[in-house]
């Protein structure tokens, strides 16, 4: 049962690591194909942009190239393309004023914008809570950075994203406009065409001719104010959403910093209670060391006593056996003077004979009277063994001495030689060993 247990686990843990590999290689291309897409965006982008800048003071050839019979007509017409460029020039270039104050990754490295921009998309408006569990990822992932540098960058991020959108929008309202105006310019043209094939037709005078002009200038004029005023409401408008994307930014800011607040005065007073607490245990932990401290100077008070008393009782008790030792060694003085006494009393006086005191003593002449004046030495017992002819003529000893003079009495060839070679006389039966090596 616990090796299943095992091989379900292992299995288990195996799969596992399958798919963490697996989220990895994926979330990897995921970055790759997300940085390729917005290098392509922004690529499209630039041109766009650049072509809409190019072709901005370009007026279209219906225009230009038409047999207008109403020059004055013919200018207003060329003028209104150019106000249009104009307007919407201006636009373009004050959005790309603001987007080049930043590089595309918002003055970050290209890692970490992409992953701030992945983790911002994994916490959408629908989630609840969700800017505060996505400030705490971004925290997560970027030790490095202040809570303030990521509001800001996340700021920064969002007016991009803003102008480009805008900056979208506003290419294509010019491009819808100029082919409105281009459309209205073809008509007022065909009617004018009109208008003047039936001046030619009908042999109308030079007053009517103005008042054709005068109508049709002033029908222009009326649609340009139009327009001007379809792209003031829409500029209100853009403004408008802007000001309530920062102001909606700004009370997330303020709810976020009355958090923050609330967070503060937790943490102040939990600081305080633990303070307190500390107060008193550090007031406790004072008292109860100085009752130690008293206890111990006590204890150290009646062991200095002690000490003292027993330092006086080993004074006087060498004292005391200073006393006696004086008394023994009087005693031992007075005792050898008198037997200094006795001995000077019994002392006996003889004369030095030096031959007397060298000579030989009569117990020692009568000892030796027997005894011949040389006896040589003789060994204490017979000695039975073999001799130095019968050990050299053994073939054991001489090929132990040839392999010895070879250097190979050590080896194992030297061992197994020595084994195989026999004795000249076999050894008695009672001589045999029985030890096994």
């Amino acid at each position: 049962m616990t090796d299943i247990l095992v091989l379900f686990l292992n299995q288990i843990n195996f799969v596992k690591n399958q798919q963490d590999v697996i989220m990895t290689k994926l979330h990897a291309e995921y970055l790759d194909l997300e940085e390729e897409l917005m290098g392509l965006g922004l690529e499209k982008y630039l041109n766009s942009a650049s072509d809409n800048l190019v072709n901005s003071e370009k007026i279209p050839k219906e225009v230009l190239e038409v047999d207008c019979p109403y020059p004055e007509l013919q200018d207003s017409l060329i003028q209104a393309f150019h106000s249009l460029s104009e307007r919407y020039q201006s636009r373009l270039q004050s959005l790309q004023e603001q987007l080049q104050r930043t590089d595309r990754f918002c003055g970050w490295p290209p890692d970490d914008h992409q992953h701030f921009q992945y983790t911002l998309s994994k916490y959408s408006h629908d989630i609840p809570n969700h800017r505060a569990l996505c400030m705490d990822m971004l925290l997560r992932l970027f030790p490095e950075k202040s809570r303030q540098d990521l509001m800001e960058h996340e700021r920064v991020w969002d007016l991009q994203c803003f102008a480009q959108a805008q900056l979208r929008v506003v290419t294509q309202q010019w491009q819808r406009d100029q082919e409105e105006l281009l459309v209205r310019a073809l008509v007022t043209l065909q009617e004018a065409k009109h208008a003047h094939q039936e001046e030619l037709e009908l042999h109308r005078g030079r007053q009517h001719q103005q008042d054709i002009c005068l109508h049709l200038r002033e029908k222009l004029q009326r649609w340009r104010a139009q327009q001007e005023e379809v792209a003031k409401l829409e500029a209100a408008i853009a403004a408008r959403q802007q000001q309530e994307e920062e102001a909606r930014f700004k009370r997330e800011q303020e709810k976020e910093a009355a958090v923050r607040s609330k967070q503060k005065d937790k943490v102040r007073q939990f600081h305080s209670k633990q303070q307190k607490r500390r107060e008193v245990l550090e007031q406790r932990d004072q008292e109860r060391l100085a009752n130690l401290r008293s206890v111990m100077e006590e204890q150290a008070r009646r062991d200095k006593q002690r000490v003292q008393f027993r330092a006086d009782m080993l004074q006087q008790q060498r004292m005391e056996k200073e006393a006696k030792e004086l008394e023994r060694q009087r005693e031992e003085q007075e005792r050898q003077n008198r037997l200094e006494v006795l001995r000077n009393q019994v002392m006996v006086v003889a004369e030095a004979d030096l031959q007397r005191m060298m000579g030989d003593t009569e117990a020692w002449r009568s000892r030796h009277l027997n005894v011949k004046e040389f006896e040589p030495q003789r060994p204490l017992y017979s000695i039975n063994t073999y001799t130095d002819i019968q050990i050299v003529s053994d073939p054991r000893v001489r090929v132990e001495q040839a392999l010895r003079e070879a250097g190979l009495h050590h080896s194992q060839y030297a061992k197994e030689v020595l084994s195989v070679i026999k004795p000249t006389k076999p050894p008695r039966p009672d001589t045999k060993s029985i030890l096994k090596f």
